[in-house]
């Protein structure tokens, strides 16, 4: 059977502003599930992949807040707590939909940690910025007690930031591959993963990071020979010359033209496609056929051709 990676937007499962509780990011899984669903009883095999940022957020918030009280939350745990919650609402809502449908499946979430370098020159150079905002105050206070990096926001305020280092190895992935050659649906590298580095004795340990989910997607489909590659993302095709009179909505890129964009860097801005499009590059130099870029709720028409961005190696 065809092997498909799909990975979801963290921000696909809340829906705007007035939507955000835990309910309502169930009910934004089970839609997006749906979709994921139609496309397995077409006959593809799939692994999901998912991310976490405003999640991760709301858990940092809620550490802060409790902190007179209660001890705060290492950002490698949010992740672990992340994947599991999240992988919950998408592994409960895909197991409806097989019941419903009558699909003899099952769906599973492996809590997955992915290897970064820790010569990485991301730790040199922290910049993703993660938690609340802070006065300036606060934020040399943690600067100077906590050993964070802080950084003055864009004239919001101060904020934490973290290194985001290169994906190098999905530490779970031969439990993954067991997983899939038995059929299972598997829900894995949730939020990029929980960024680990190794020492020499090839003992793991967590580290304060966030690593690109898009990057680590790429990874994963490539350590698992997957056909293809969908990155599931708010818009139902990209577009060259974005927001601009001369704007171009794309059916097909080669892997060459997205390259060529890519250094260019005009048409795919750092804070929206580039990243997709980086792992897209990655992906399809590393053996990859195949990969898609749509909105959850036209995978199916994308698969027939009809919406969609596809690039080509």
């Amino acid at each position: 059977m065809p092997l498909a990676v799909i990975a979801i937007g963290g921000n696909s499962l809340i829906t705007d502003a007035d939507h955000k509780s835990v309910e309502d990011q169930y009910e934004a899984a089970a839609r997006t599930g749906h979709h994921i669903a139609a496309l397995i009883a077409e006959g593809w095999d799939v692994a999901v992949t998912h991310g976490n940022g405003p999640q991760v957020g709301f858990i940092l918030r809620r550490s802060e807040l409790a902190s007179h009280e209660l001890h705060e939350v290492p950002l490698d745990v949010c992740g672990a707590d992340t994947q599991g919650a999240i992988g919950y609402a998408l592994q409960q809502n895909l197991g409806n939909d097989f019941n419903r449908a009558g699909i003899d499946k099952s769906v599973v979430t492996v809590v997955t940690q992915v290897e970064v370098s820790r010569d990485d020159p991301a730790f040199a150079n922290p910049s993703k910025p993660i938690g609340s905002f802070m006065d300036e105050a606060e934020g040399k206070r943690r600067r100077d007690e906590d050993g964070w990096d802080v950084m003055e926001d864009a004239g919001r305020g101060w904020r934490r930031v973290v290194a985001s280092p290169q994906p190098t190895k999905v530490i779970e992935i031969d439990v993954v591959k067991q997983l899939l050659a038995a059929g299972v649906v598997v829900i894995t590298v949730g939020g990029g993963g929980i960024p680990v580095v190794s020492d020499d004795d090839g003992n793991l340990a967590g580290v304060p990071a966030v690593i690109d989910k898009d990057l680590a997607s790429a990874l994963l489909a490539q350590l698992i020979d997957a056909d293809l590659l969908i990155i599931s993302t708010a818009v139902e095709k990209v577009a060259l010359n974005f927001g601009t009179p001369d704007e171009r909505w794309m059916d097909e890129f080669t892997l060459a033209e997205v390259k060529q964009y890519l250094d260019e860097g005009v048409h795919f801005t750092e804070g929206s496609m580039a990243p997709k499009m980086r792992a897209v590059v990655q992906f399809l130099e590393n053996g990859g056929r195949q990969a898609l870029i749509t909105n959850p709720e036209n995978i199916a028409r994308a698969m027939a051709r009809e919406t969609g961005t596809w690039i080509n190696a």
